[in-house]
């Protein structure tokens, strides 16, 4: 070139092309390298993109994660966080400055997870959402439980079996991957799914959820410690009961669920009672009940007789009335007999002296005086019957059958009023023990599996006698009996054999195949 210096035939760059030369060299020398620091000056841009440094004791390089790997990231990138990227080096030719291109990243260790995990934690308890109060109570007696975990394997199947031996109720599984990149966002997709279900729609609403997974290492379980899974299950209206793993393991939904399993068997015991149990003890309350309407009877019968037995007999009464009578009868027949005695021996004495006087006087004025003493003496007599004829008028109008009834109507008041207070108080007792026989009742024929039926359902049931619980496994052409309230039909499955195949399974994705040994990091030229 013309601009060359006469005394050199080198030939001069352009600093792009310098530059561009260096960035294509990198490129092909280091186009996949496995990198091990601790993440610092990390930013999340608003675009998606994430700025970084990856530094150790000595030395610290620049990194960037596009927004299309962002999303495909097993961790969230934090600040002091240990890692493991691999990706490409290249140059930014405008500042003569190099970085890597991240394409994957995980965790350097367990005590790099457990140091993001406990940050997380103290972040989440800092906002409440791990307080007790926020906790809500399991239902009694759920219609319908969901599920939330994968469509195979041993912890469906032992959740399925466990709630069919203690509550035969409706089971909706919602099928999730549990392990890897798309687990976390799954399961909060299938919790807000199950709470967004309408009240009353084709697809019942659950009672309640379980959020299953069987055991594995930190790694595998790391998918439940995502803190948009943790909110989704801190913000579900459906109480949740969290079952990851083994007794041992803990992840973040278990503080923030309403309650935690050790296993997914102890999950499906917590989320249903046993139906044998529940009838055992309504027989028993049944029983309590009769047995204790029995001694209220019996006790206010008791208190009846033993009222009755301290009232006086109304022939008692009666008696005692009749002796007092016949006694004032008798005294009064006595008397009248000794007053007509003595009125007799007086007019004897005075009419012996008048005949002895009437020798002696002359005869008109005995006359006279006898005249005189007889009148005396029948006014005496009169007047003598006259008062005793009044006595024993008062004494006999004392003696009326009115005597009688004030007894007698004193005691019946006493009894009316006795029997008033214990017929309400009776009545009353036998009405609460009615209702509660009522709620009884209602209790048991709502208990009833066979209620159901009168409202226009139908059990299906396969050859063998065995339920069938789901359409898809019937086969077509299988033959079922059709169970109604009042009789039974026998049916032929008939349909599109593809419709009843299990969902296959998700074939993992394929993982980007290893660099070849000879790509070892050397010079740059």
């Amino acid at each position: 070139m013309s601009d060359a210096a006469p005394d050199s035939n080198a030939q001069p760059y352009s600093v792009s092309e310098l530059a561009f030369a260096l960035k294509r060299t990198l490129e092909d020398r280091y186009g996949f390298v496995r990198l091990r620091g601790e993440l610092s000056k990390v930013t999340h841009h608003g675009n998606g993109h994430v700025y970084l440094t990856l530094k150790d004791e000595r030395a610290a390089i620049d990194g960037v994660v596009w927004k299309g790997s962002v999303r495909g990231l097993s961790i969230r990138p934090e600040q002091g966080l240990e890692v493991i990227v691999t990706g490409k080096i290249t140059t930014f030719p405008a500042g003569s400055r190099y970085q890597i291109v991240i394409e994957t990243m995980e965790a350097a260790g367990v005590g790099a997870l457990l140091a993001q995990l406990e940050r997380l934690k103290a972040k989440l308890a800092a906002e409440g959402l791990f307080e007790p109060s926020r906790k809500r109570p399991l239902p009694g007696m759920p219609a319908v439980i969901g599920v939330v975990t994968s469509p195979t394997g041993a912890v469906i199947r032992d959740i399925l079996h466990r709630i069919r031996d203690r509550w035969p109720c409706r089971v909706i599984v919602w099928p999730v991957v549990v392990q890897g990149e798309q687990a976390a966002s799954q399961v909060s997709a299938a919790i807000r799914g199950f709470c967004d279900l309408p009240a009353h729609g084709d697809l019942p609403r659950p009672d309640i959820i379980i959020v299953a997974r069987g055991g594995g290492s930190v790694e595998d379980l790391w998918a439940f410690n995502d803190e948009a899974l943790v909110r989704a299950v801190a913000a579900a209206d459906i109480p949740i009961i969290s079952a990851v793993g083994h007794e041992t393991d803990t992840t973040l939904i278990d503080f923030v669920s309403d309650r935690r399993a050790p296993t997914p068997t102890a999950a499906a015991e917590m989320a249903t009672p046993v139906l044998a149990e529940l009838r055992a003890g309504l027989s028993d309350l049944h029983a309590r009940l009769h047995r204790c309407g029995g001694r209220v009877v019996e006790d206010r019968q008791g208190r009846v007789q033993s009222a009755g037995r301290s009232l006086a007999r109304v022939p008692d009464l009666v008696e005692m009335a009749a002796q007092r009578f016949n006694l004032a009868a008798g005294r009064l027949t006595a008397a009248l007999q000794r007053n007509a005695a003595a009125h007799e021996r007086d007019l004897v004495r005075v009419a012996s002296r008048l005949s002895a006087g009437l020798l002696l006087r002359p005869q008109e004025a005995q006359a006279q005086k006898v005249q005189l003493l007889s009148g005396r003496l029948t006014s005496g007599l009169q007047r003598n019957a006259a008062d005793h004829g009044r006595d024993l008028a008062r004494i006999s109008a004392r003696l009326t059958p009115a005597l009688l009834a004030r007894p007698q109507a004193t005691q019946r008041q006493q009894l009316d009023a006795l029997s008033a207070r214990l017929d309400p108080a009776l009545a009353r007792t036998t009405e609460r023990l009615a209702e509660r026989l009522a709620a009884v009742e209602k209790l048991r024929q709502s208990l009833n599996p066979d209620r159901p039926l009168s409202r226009g359902f139908a059990r299906v049931h396969r050859a063998d006698g065995s339920l069938a619980r789901e359409g898809a496994a019937l086969l077509p052409g299988e033959a079922v009996s059709l169970v109604f309230a009042d009789t039974s039909r026998h049916a032929v499955i008939d349909g599109d054999a593809a419709a009843a195949r299990p969902i296959p399974e998700a074939r993992p994705k394929p993982r980007k195949p290893s660099p070849p040994a000879s790509t070892a990091q050397g010079d740059l030229f």
